[in-house]
């Protein structure tokens, strides 16, 4: 009698040390074997810098490494990430993400100032060491106060100082929510809603269709069972498509373990049906 076959499934968010992960691509391809997923998507912060080595890495496992992205936008008052997947054009799209990238560096800068105004005398070098080759941001911040035992933790970190609302919070350079989808689009991805929450109703998610989002994040660490139950109506009802990952940034236990949304290979496929007419129009 034949064994049943074994569902595989796939990672669609994720990230490593070419941003605020904790670990460099190679070992993310490494999990992902250890989980045995069929694909993975390293969606870093603003750079695709890491694709390179995640893909060499992939080689010979057989798992796919499918090119994303996450964007920070901002629509009408509110910041919104937006996940990048199946991205065609690397070269072109990271192109245009440097000068994001710059922004970044000039943010932390000004972190570092208000830190040092409330006495924490933290160095920007110090929180440009911590990102190494990957996009800084405040979780490097976060880590070299820790490192300077200005504070205990990462939490600690953020709710005194760097969270939103806090004394050395700096908003990001302002992508809106339109333009992140057109440059997604161009380099023919499709655009994906991440993480909504409860924020994810049919009032919220109209006005993005009309932009043109491809898909919303079903599964997520942060989500409730209602929550994907009710984003996943919400995309069949628009005629998009579905999406989930773990958001991992180098988590062992918990939640937020690679592979732990247990997203099916399916939707994978929806969404790369749907990339491919982006992708025929850019050529």
């Amino acid at each position: 009698m034949t064994a049943p076959a074994v569902e595989r499934f796939v990672d669609l968010h994720a990230h490593s040390t070419a941003s605020d992960g904790a670990f460099p691509p190679a070992e993310l391809i490494a999990y992902a074997r250890s989980a045995n997923l069929l694909a993975v998507a390293l969606t870093d912060h603003d750079t695709l810098a890491g694709l390179p080595e995640a893909r060499e890495a992939a080689r010979e496992t057989g798992i796919e490494v499918v090119a994303g992205v996450e964007l920070s936008a901002v629509d009408g008052e509110r910041e919104t990430h937006l996940l990048g997947l199946h991205l065609v054009d690397v070269d072109g799209l990271d192109a245009r993400l440097a000068e994001f990238r710059a922004t970044r560096i000039t943010r932390a800068e000004q972190i570092v100032r208000r830190l040092n105004e409330l006495g924490v005398p933290v160095t920007t070098d110090a929180v440009l060491s911590e990102a190494g080759e990957g996009a800084v941001g405040r979780p490097h911040v976060a880590r070299a106060i820790i490192k300077g035992g200005w504070v205990r933790d990462n939490r600690e970190a953020f709710d005194r100082y760097l969270g939103a609302g806090r004394p050395a919070f700096v908003q990001k350079h302002q992508l809106s929510l339109a333009d992140a989808i057109r440059i997604v689009h161009d380099a023919g991805g499709v655009a994906v809603y991440a993480h909504p929450g409860s924020e994810g109703n049919r009032e919220r998610i109209e006005p993005m269709v009309a932009l043109g989002l491809d898909g919303v994040e079903v599964k997520h660490p942060s989500h409730s069972a209602d929550d994907v139950a009710r984003l996943g109506a919400l995309t069949e009802f628009f005629g998009m498509v579905p999406s989930g990952g773990s958001d991992w940034h180098g988590a062992t236990g918990g939640p937020r373990v690679l592979g732990n949304q247990k997203v099916p290979a399916a939707w994978m496929d929806r969404q790369r049906e749907r990339a491919a007419r982006y992708a025929s129009a850019g050529a």
